[in-house]
This record gives C-alpha cells, structure tokens and sequence, in this order.
C-alpha cells in the first residue's frame, strides 16, 4: 500500500520552487490552526485568562509565512519529507501536552524549527548540527538548544511514531 507521503513526494509530486507539495500541504494545515487560534485569542482579549507564554515565543511575529518558512526549512535543512510528517506528530504531542499553549504567529515559525529538528535527529542517517538548523530557522543556537531541550521533556523523550500513526497522518 502507497502512503500520501510517497505519493506526494517523489519528482512528479513538487512544486516549481523544488518543494514537495506533502511540505506545502503541511503548511496549509498549520496556517489553518494558527488563523483559528488567533481568532479565538483575538476574540478573548477582554477576558483575564491569556496565553501562557514560553520559551517557544517570540517578541514578534516573524516576516515569513509560514509557508515560506517550511520551504527555506526544507530546502536548506535537506532533511527527509517524512521528518515533516514525523514533526507534525511531535508538534501535536507537545501542543496536546500543553495544554494552555495554543500555535500562534508568534510561537509557530520556532515550534516548527525545533520539531523537524528533533525529527530529523530521530529519523534521519544525516542531520546538521544544532547551530546550522539555528542559522536556518532565524534563531541563535543557545535559543534553538534550551527550545530541543523544552520539547524532548514535553514529549517526555517518547519520539517513537509507530506505522500505524505514521500512515494515519501520511495517507491521504
């Protein structure tokens, strides 16, 4: 049996920019929760109880879509299409975990970057170091290391995806 990610990211499957559309559509699906959140936090600014902030956010939101931002992950990062599967199954275990934190513009682009991190040192033989995914993702290493760290214990260090969750979000 074929899965969505193989069928959507071997050469007939990317885009003219050299994206394949599994990280394209990756992107549509988190820019459709983070429209949602902002909504929900725009229409709650009169109530007392607000986000909770962390490590995860920034000051302001960065100038990158967050389409934009994928495709310079992925094509600097070269990490495999499945660790962007694989990501978003982390990115679903930490939100799922945290509770009070919902994806926002202003913590989205650095969740992003420290999953398919944390991915691509799972799942892929070759990953660059720390400092490189920094360069790559718009922060300092000491940033994207303390932001690793937060992530694996939020995940309580369990990065195992098994076939059967793999192929419920990578069947299409």
């Amino acid at each position: 049996m074929e899965t969505w990610a193989s069928q959507h990211s071997g050469p007939s499957a990317t885009q003219d920019s050299g994206t394949p559309r599994l990280v394209w559509l990756l992107a549509s699906a988190v820019e459709t929760i983070v429209q949602q959140n902002e909504r929900v936090i725009l229409l709650a600014r009169g109530s007392r109880k607000k986000d909770e902030v962390t490590i995860f956010h920034g000051s302001k939101s960065p100038t990158l879509t967050i389409r934009q931002y994928l495709e310079r992950v992925f094509k600097y990062a070269k990490c495999s299409t499945s660790c962007f599967v694989v990501a978003y199954i982390y990115l679903e275990r930490y939100l799922q975990r945290r509770r009070g934190n919902r994806l926002t513009l202003l913590n989205v682009h650095r969740l992003l970057i420290t999953s398919i991190l944390v991915a691509a040192k799972f799942m892929d033989d070759e990953c660059y170091s720390n400092g490189y995914y920094a360069k790559v993702g718009g922060v300092s290493t000491a940033e994207l290391n303390k932001m690793e760290l937060e992530f694996l214990f939020h995940l309580e260090f369990r990065l195992n995806v098994t076939v059967e969750c793999y192929r419920s979000y990578a069947v299409g």
